[in-house]
């Protein structure tokens, strides 16, 4: 298209000049007519390009040499070769009468040339392929239109393609057919592929199952690219097995095993410390047991809180090796299976923190601060029995005790040793995307994700959500072909190295994390999305807690008619905070975009799914806790992740609600401040010195920032494609401004200030807060002014781009 509309602009170009050279000698010589004798030549040439003629008027006054510009671009001069002389006569009337008709008629002639070559080459720039009508607005010369073979890649600018005409068919057209469209044959098909075992991450069945997505993606002509990242991933070595020891007795040889355990043996004194929350070992520790925990080897059941963290907070308490087992209480069975996980507190390849782990990638030698540095292991429940029976010490108290019959906190002559042997291995790991592109601004995007891999049966926890991510591809092409046009950009992400820590989605992100929060303005998780049955779960941005509200009453629950919404209750109740083991938490937390995960569960929240990890995520497991309707269940998890997705690229302005945020920002604020009121009435040293009225000013500064884009969201002709693109900048941005800029990114990557790890959050600070209060932290006036101050512009800073424009700003603070 760029060389149609170039070459149809220089042919307007040439002849514009031509014409306008024309008119200016002619001004040129009827002044010299009139004021004096001259000499005359008259010249019509056809010009070399045969789209029109040239008339050229040659006059001279007598005794001067003749100097006439062309007019053309150039400016070069043309000299008269050809003169002829003539005896000087009386002027006469009608000569001069002749003489000014015939520059009135060139004049005329070479209006009516150039006008007619104007029009002839601007015909083909009045529609495009895109079918942009003369009426519509068109590119402008400067702008690049993206060739229809160009890939959508997070560190790639691409200029908006400026067709304007609305989607051939209305929002309540499009859902019934995505709703019509799913194919519950078609996910029952995708599961009996991608669940297959022995899929570990960079596996030859896992490369396999990545081709094929490749294939499929490839057939769908969604011009499918692969990502390849080289990571460290952690295998148990089969020639050298883990064993635990009790005493002299070896209690056996578990199959699986927790990825970036610290390697070699260990021995200590065996210490029973429940699910391993910092309550449960502060009772152990701290409470009326006194048992030191410093060289310990710390028992844990499975449950509650992530294996990393239970590592992570054993070794804080001082203890050498962690051992988790699968207590009968939680999972309702006395059957024997392996545990399998990691100890990574974090995400993404724990060997290249905050770098991408590309081929050659050269970092000096670090580790992420997320790892524990001592060993772990899982054991089975046979296994566990067996050293619970050995165990002596004092009882444990009875919200520790479950499905054994005896439950001891042990003595200090039980001892355990344990033996990890484990192999890191540099492993070649490759991500699959394919793109359906938008119309309007195909360089916005939103990423539909599903993990693939799995280092057991993986059912639940990436086979239904790689089926659902074919599903919605394969119908999203299918609407687009019956006319269906998307104003921004869909991406569909296989992800791999999933069981190891979102190595695979973290390392993307890593990869583009300087551009990819400027294009990317969603991302929709699809691993874990059927789990149970009667109720239903989320984890989401506030940015997309209405859009996600308004889905709910959309979808319609099959057996009894009513909403999803009306089926489950309202949003506020189904939420839970995201947690760091979550797909769409690097996202939201590392990368600034914001993130959504869901599932429909268990009705009882003491029935959750609890065999994700292990060798029983199968399909008799899921189709048993689901009452046989995994496939239904699946399509109702499509039609709420496709629904998102749809209206997040049909409108003309983004569903993200910006005032969500006014709401976490004031709640969070509130409990600062009356944590430092409280800190007052304390009469604590130095506190008078604080001031929390800037921090007030900024909370009021966002609140008004997000009022202000309401009233120009009203104010704004929303057909203009360039007003949208501006509005809808200032939305994407707000996540993003919300990653804290005073924090490294390699030793704090999750940087967000209300849903990262660290201390620059929220949360960490009102929890200093309160440590202070009761008298678990001394005051220090320095550390709470800066995190004060920094905490302050954050917000702030969002507020300042929310805004808009820098005439716009509220400098109140």
């Amino acid at each position: 298209m760029d060389n149609k509309m170039n070459e149809g602009l220089t042919g307007v170009e040439q002849h514009d000049d031509s014409m306008a050279g024309t008119i200016d000698q002619a001004k040129m010589k009827f002044s010299k007519i009139v004021n004096s004798r001259s000499y005359t030549r008259f010249n019509q040439s056809q010009n070399p390009d045969g789209e029109s003629s040239r008339v050229e008027v040659k006059l001279s006054v007598e005794g001067e040499e003749e100097e006439e510009m062309d007019g053309t671009e150039q400016g070069h001069v043309q000299r008269d070769a050809y003169m002829r002389s003539s005896h000087s006569r009386p002027l006469n009337k009608w000569r001069i009468l002749v003489c000014v008709g015939v520059v009135l008629a060139v004049f005329c002639v070479g209006l009516l040339i150039g006008y007619s070559v104007s029009r002839k080459s601007e015909s083909p720039s009045c529609s495009s392929p895109d079918g942009v009508q003369p009426t519509q607005k068109v590119l402008q010369p400067t702008q690049k239109v993206p060739q229809p073979t160009q890939k959508v890649q997070p560190n790639q600018d691409v200029q908006p393609i400026y067709d304007v005409s609305d989607p051939s068919m209305d929002w309540s057209d499009l859902v019934k057919l995505l709703s019509d469209k799913l194919s519950s044959k078609a996910i029952e098909d995708n599961l009996s592929v991608y669940s297959q075992r022995d899929r570990n991450a960079g596996s030859s069945v896992d490369n396999k199952l990545g081709d094929n997505i490749h294939s499929i993606f490839t057939k769908l002509n969604m011009e499918p690219w692969v990502d390849e990242h080289y990571v460290k991933l952690q295998h148990p070595n089969s020639a050298k097995p883990n064993k635990v020891r009790f005493g002299s007795e070896e209690i056996g040889s578990p199959r699986g095993f927790l990825a970036y355990s610290e390697t070699g043996e260990k021995e200590g004194r065996v210490v029973y410390a429940n699910y391993g929350e910092l309550a449960d070992l502060q009772t152990v520790q701290d409470g009326e047991y006194k048992v030191n925990l410093n060289g310990s080897v710390v028992l844990m059941r499975a449950g509650k809180i992530s294996m990393a963290q239970k590592v992570m907070n054993a070794a804080k308490m001082g203890a050498v090796a962690a051992l988790i087992y699968p207590d009968p209480a939680d999972y309702k069975t006395s059957e024997e299976f392996d545990l399998y996980g990691h100890v990574h507190l974090g995400s993404g390849d724990p060997y290249t923190p905050g770098f991408p782990s590309f081929n050659h990638t050269q970092f000096a030698p670090a580790k992420s601060s997320g790892l524990p540095e001592i060993l772990a292991q899982t054991i089975t429940i046979d296994m566990a029995k067996k050293i619970f029976a050995k165990m002596g010490g004092k009882d444990a108290p009875d919200h520790f005790k479950g499905g054994f019959l005896s439950y001891k906190l042990g003595s200090e002559t039980d001892k355990v040793a344990i033996s990890v042997n484990n192999n890191l291995v540099d492993t070649k790991i490759h991500n699959v995307f394919g793109v359906i592109k938008g119309y309007v601004d195909p360089d916005r995007y939103v990423v539909i994700g599903a993990q693939r891999d799995s280092l057991s049966w993986g059912y639940a926890k990436s086979a239904v959500g790689t089926s659902l991510l074919l599903e919605l591809a394969r119908v999203f092409t299918e609407l687009k072909k019956d006319g269906f046009k998307p104003k921004r950009s869909i991406v569909f992400a296989s992800w791999t190295a999933g069981d190891f820590g979102n190595v695979g989605v973290t390392e993307w992100l890593e990869g583009y994390w300087s551009s990819i929060d400027r294009k990317a303005f969603t991302y929709i998780s699809l691993d874990g999305v059927v789990t149970g049955v009667g109720s239903f779960r989320a984890s989401a941005s506030p940015l997309l807690h209405t859009l996600l509200q308004n889905t709910l009453k959309k979808v319609k629950n099959p057996v009894s008619g009513s909403s999803l919404l009306q089926s489950y209750g309202d949003l506020s109740s189904l939420l839970t905070p995201m947690q760091m083991d979550d797909a769409a938490y690097p996202f939201l937390a590392f990368s600034g975009i914001p993130s959504v995960s869901f599932s429909f569960v268990s009705s009882q929240a003491t029935a959750d799914y609890k065999f994700f990890g292990t060798d029983k995520d199968d399909n008799n497991k899921l189709n048993l806790v689901t009452e046989g309707k995994v496939v239904e269940l699946s399509l109702l998890a499509a039609q709420v992740a496709g629904q998102m997705a749809l209206r997040l690229v049909h409108d003309h302005i983004l569903k993200l609600d910006i005032t969500k945020y006014s709401s976490v920002i004031n709640e969070q604020v509130h409990a600062i401040i009356a944590g430092v009121n409280t800190l007052k009435d304390d009469k604590v040293d130095k506190i008078e010195s604080l001031s929390t009225e800037w921090l007030n000013e900024a909370k009021g500064s966002f609140s008004r920032a997000a009022a202000s884009l309401a009233t120009d969201l009203k104010n704004s002709d929303l057909n203009d494609i360039e007003t949208c693109r501006i509005l809808n900048n200032r939305i994407m941005k707000v996540e993003h401004n919300l990653l804290s800029p005073y924090v490294s990114l390699r030793d704090v990557p999750f940087r967000h200030i209300f849903f990262g790890n660290g201390w620059q959050t929220a949360n960490d600070l009102e929890k200093y807060l309160k440590d202070v209060h009761v008298k678990k932290a001394r005051f220090d006036i320095d550390q709470v002014l800066n995190k004060f101050a920094l905490f302050t512009w954050n917000i702030q800073g969002c507020a300042n781009d929310l805004a808009g424009d820098i005439w716009a700003l509220d400098n109140e603070i």
